[in-house]
């Protein structure tokens, strides 16, 4: 029978109501009780690192899920891990670059309303991420949640409250999950012949920058001693404004000049930045040959970028790896 490694993080699925809010105090073997049927297709043992709302999830954290699955990858078929929604897709995205090339399935889920309340998603999605982690078809880090398989570096949160909180960005989901039935829309297991690789290094000296109209790019000038890489959340397809004083095209060169790696990304969460349809784009690429996001979400730039730096603070080396894809993260490789 298929062993899964059910890794208990905290987060709203295994939360209780207290006086000052929810807080996560149900432990791992504890939410095995509201999934008996899963017992007919796995065996599932538990460990709880940690026991925190998402929001305080962090690098720290991602280093140690990853060193988590590298000590048990052996030992198992399959990796759920249960975690809080706010920073879940932040987490999915970590994974996909710390382990890299999985033949197995490490799967993240989580809820919007506590499991041991009736009204709740936890049960399904938590039997639904088993489930999917269990099948032979299953590879690589994903989201489970709502009935839907997401690439790990394609999740975004969407809604606070709904059931269908998350959606996939720029690339169609890896299957649905309906009446226990498993329907994959992408089944490529084997096509990745590279063997499993796990990071153990994040750089979380990442800043960053979201634009507004009328933004002073001298702001960026007082970041550069704290931060080793700075990720512009720009208008539209990408650009930077020019109100006339030259900026932020002063602080771009500043950053670039001192070795640290500046990148570009959209406020637009869907079809992607492209910095070479307008001048306000196409000059300041040209001249800082800095790397855009394209097609990626803002998670996947964040934890990549961060994943990179763990490695290298080269930038011809960051921008290299940066434009490699990973997990489905970047269909647009220039």
């Amino acid at each position: 029978m298929v062993k899964i490694l059910l890794i208990a993080t905290g987060g709203t699925i295994a939360s209780r109501h207290t006086e000052k809010g929810l807080s996560p105090q149900i432990p791992g073997e504890e939410l095995l009780e509201y999934i008996p049927e899963a017992k007919a297709f796995c065996r599932i043992n538990v460990i709880q690192p940690f026991s925190l709302d998402s929001t305080n999830v962090h690098g720290e954290q991602w280093v140690m899920l990853a060193d988590l699955i590298r000590e048990h990858y052996d030992e198992y078929d399959g990796f759920v891990i249960c975690h809080g929604t706010d920073t879940m897709a932040y987490t999915a995205a970590a994974l996909s670059y710390l382990v890299q090339h999985s033949a197995k399935p490490i799967v993240i889920t989580g809820a919007q309303r506590p499991i041991d309340i009736p009204d709740t998603d936890a049960r399904t999605n938590l039997l639904d991420s088993v489930r999917f982690a269990s099948d032979e078809r299953a590879h690589d880090v994903c989201i489970v949640f709502g009935g839907m398989v997401i690439a790990g570096t394609r999740a975004k949160k969407e809604r606070t409250k709904s059931y269908d909180a998350f959606s996939s960005i720029n690339y169609p989901p890896i299957a649905v999950i309906q009446d226990r039935r498993i329907i994959f829309y992408i089944d490529d297991k084997g096509q990745d012949t590279a063997p499993v690789s796990f990071s153990d290094q994040i750089n979380s000296k990442v800043f960053l920058y979201r634009m507004i109209p009328g933004s002073d790019g001298n702001i960026l000038d007082s970041l550069m001693d704290r931060y080793d890489a700075l990720i512009i959340e720009s208008f539209g397809v990408g650009g930077i404004p020019d109100y006339g004083d030259g900026s932020f095209r002063e602080a771009i060169r500043k950053w670039t000049s001192a070795g640290k790696s500046v990148v570009m990304a959209t406020q637009v969460p869907n079809e992607g930045s492209d910095m070479s349809v307008y001048e306000v784009g196409h000059a300041v690429k040209n001249e800082y040959h800095i790397p855009e996001s394209y097609d990626m979400t803002l998670e996947a730039v964040i934890a990549k970028t961060m994943w990179i730096l763990g490695r290298t603070r080269d930038r011809g080396e960051f921008k290299e790896l940066f434009y490699k894809s990973v997990n489905h993260d970047l269909l647009f490789v220039p």
